[in-house]
């Protein structure tokens, strides 16, 4: 079976005591990373380059920060403009993570992952997942893609990456500070310096005119847009605003589902919200509420919903929205990269 998901603990964020395994054990963890980056960087573990451009992905924390939204926008990107780009994942929470395989729109989520489905079922590229990243861009290569996004990469060092994009979450950042599990950091804040780009998700973008909201210097924001819902039994779009004044159930296995309830209401809908664990399998009882009401869903639940949804789920659309001067710096960086 999948993986049933994972919590984000509350003491990560909202300053609450941490318990005492979580701080004796942060220390160890902290420097078994520490050696790792270590070994890494003086050469004695080896980096396996590829040969076209790689991108990555990533954050320093544990959990969702907005970064599959942001490498679906810098795939169709890339494709614009020329590229033939190919994404590596390892496919979180799918059954037999040991095999690689290709990933389509089609792709049951329990062996090939609900992002790297939703990423296939989004952009069209190919995607393979693999536990091993310089195998899986190997591959890629191999299918006729010039360029690879690694996709939550930042932590696999053997694949050698020539632009790193660190996606940091702008309400929660860093939360407490302090390295897994005691808090949410898979390396110290200082790794975020070294990554070429730094992307702030911000959230549900706002209309007002000036209302953009500030960044730190360095920091490119990402806003973030729903105005539709899809029905998963098939049918034509919906407007948000079908719904506005209605009472729905909101449904979000995502790491930090309160965003995506907070987006619903300021579309003027009455939310019910219904938080799963982030990746969670879901099963048909799951969207049993009680009530005949419309269910909107993020779309990574949608992949993992479609095969058994009827004409009461929706899935809701998401774009990442980042300033033309961003895409501008990004894809001057690549085109040098591509013309080495």
């Amino acid at each position: 079976m999948a993986a049933k998901g994972t919590r984000t603990p509350s003491y990560w964020y909202d300053g609450s005591a941490i318990p005492l395994p979580a701080r004796l054990l942060a220390p160890l963890y902290g420097g078994a990373i520490a050696l790792r980056r270590l070994l890494y960087r003086r050469g004695w573990l080896k980096r396996h380059a590829l040969p076209v451009p790689v991108v990555v992905v990533g954050n320093v924390t544990a959990g969702g920060t907005g970064k599959t939204p942001l490498t679906i926008a810098l795939v169709k990107r890339l494709r614009d403009a020329g590229w033939k780009p190919g994404v590596a994942s390892r496919g979180y929470g799918r059954d037999e993570p040991g095999t690689a395989r290709w990933v389509e729109a089609t792709t049951a989520t329990a062996i090939g992952g609900d992002e790297p489905v939703l990423i296939a079922w989004k952009t069209g590229v190919p995607v393979r997942v693999d536990a091993d990243r310089v195998a899986a861009g190997k591959a890629l290569v191999e299918a006729g893609c010039d360029i690879i996004v690694c996709d939550d990469g930042l932590q696999h060092y053997r694949l050698a990456r020539d632009i790193e994009i660190e996606v940091v979450d702008a309400q929660r950042r860093y939360g407490n500070g302090r390295m897994i599990p005691a808090g949410p950091l898979r390396e110290p804040v200082s790794r975020a310096n070294d990554c070429d780009f730094r992307v702030v998700n911000m959230g549900q973008a706002s209309d007002g005119v000036g209302a953009q909201p500030a960044c730190g210097f360095g920091e490119w924001p990402m806003q973030l847009h729903i105005d539709s819902a899809l029905p998963l039994s098939g049918g034509r779009p919906r407007t948000l605003a079908h719904f506005r004044g209605q009472r729905v159930h909101a449904v979000a296995g995502i790491a930090h589902p309160q965003r995506f309830f907070d987006m619903l209401r300021a579309q003027g809908i009455g939310v019910v919200p219904h938080a799963f664990p982030d990746h969670h399998a879901y099963q048909a009882a799951d969207l049993r509420f009680g009530s005949e009401l419309p269910v909107l869903m993020t779309e990574k639940d949608a992949v993992k919903c479609k095969v058994f949804a009827n004409e009461w789920h929706f899935a809701v659309p998401l774009a990442a929205d980042l300033p033309a001067a961003f895409w501008v710096n990004l894809l001057d960086r690549v085109d040098k990269l591509g013309k080495r």
